[in-house]
């Protein structure tokens, strides 16, 4: 009886393909896993695990790998709730944020810090300058000289009834040698930005010329601007007037003597060019 023929094994010829294949998928949605942990946000998150279970499939029949959150390492199946990870990832970026908010936050003080120190000793230098050319001109008894609290400009106080009568605006000729050596002064810093005011006390004027205080203030201060643009030269462009009423009081307004300290004309010189 012939024997027959053994039948040849099926060819298993392409099938590392679909491994190879396998593989290829695996890489790819473990790449995408990564990336998405850079931006992760709760919606993300269902997202990449819905998809992730759904096409990954490493054993038929078995348990999903990312599903179930097991990594697998050196042989070794470790598990770790993807909850956890990307709560723990997703934390240690916000304290690092919050770190770098704190370190930010930490040199921008410095950098203040340094500012005002800077500001602070120009001022002073500033102040120390024009006190000593008040003392050198001698008119260190008829004008107050002084510094901000803020160190913001060094200012030049002038009484009042040394300047104007009660209720005018014209400046006395008795006034003028004493507003020259102040103007040499502020020749000097003609190029910082120079504030003229002129203060009251709060006694209601009577005067057809003015309807108030603040108009008078403000044309006392005009004309200390005029004066310092026409006979010293001053650059208007560095020159600001304004008049401040009885609004800005250094005294009180209940004394006579209090009333005087009001009225007066103060020069700003500002420490910033």
């Amino acid at each position: 009886m012939a024997r027959r023929k053994a039948e040849e094994p099926a060819s298993i010829e392409g099938g590392w393909i679909n491994t190879f294949a396998d593989l290829m998928n695996l890489l790819l949605c473990f790449f995408v896993l990564l990336f998405s942990m850079s931006t992760v946000d709760a919606d993300k998150y269902e997202q990449i695990v819905t998809s992730l279970s759904e096409s990954i499939d490493i054993f038929s029949g078995g348990g999903n790998a990312v599903g179930e959150g097991a990594f697998v390492s050196s042989g070794t199946s470790q598990k770790i709730s993807m909850e956890e990870y990307f709560n723990e990832f997703e934390n240690s970026g916000q304290d690092q944020e919050l770190k770098d908010d704190s370190t930010e936050i930490s040199e921008e003080e410095k950098y203040k810090q340094k500012l005002e120190e800077q500001l602070k000793e120009k001022t002073e230098a500033l102040y120390a300058e024009v006190s000593d050319k008040a003392a050198a001109k001698k008119i260190q008894d008829m004008v107050n000289v002084n510094m901000d609290e803020q160190y913001q400009y060094v200012q030049i106080s002038l009484n009042g009834a040394i300047l104007f009568d009660s209720g005018s605006d014209q400046i006395k000729k008795s006034a003028l040698p004493l507003l020259s050596k102040v103007g040499d002064i502020l020749k000097i810093y003609d190029n910082h930005m120079i504030k003229i005011e002129g203060h009251t006390d709060n006694v209601p004027i009577s005067s057809s010329t003015f309807k108030n205080n603040m108009w008078l203030s403000t044309a006392r201060a005009t004309q200390v601007f005029e004066y310092f643009t026409s006979h010293k030269h001053l650059d208007p462009k560095t020159l600001e007037t304004t008049g401040r009423s009885e609004y800005d009081p250094v005294a009180d307004n209940k004394t006579e003597k209090g009333r005087a300290r009001n009225r007066r004309v103060e020069i700003k010189i500002y420490t910033e060019e």
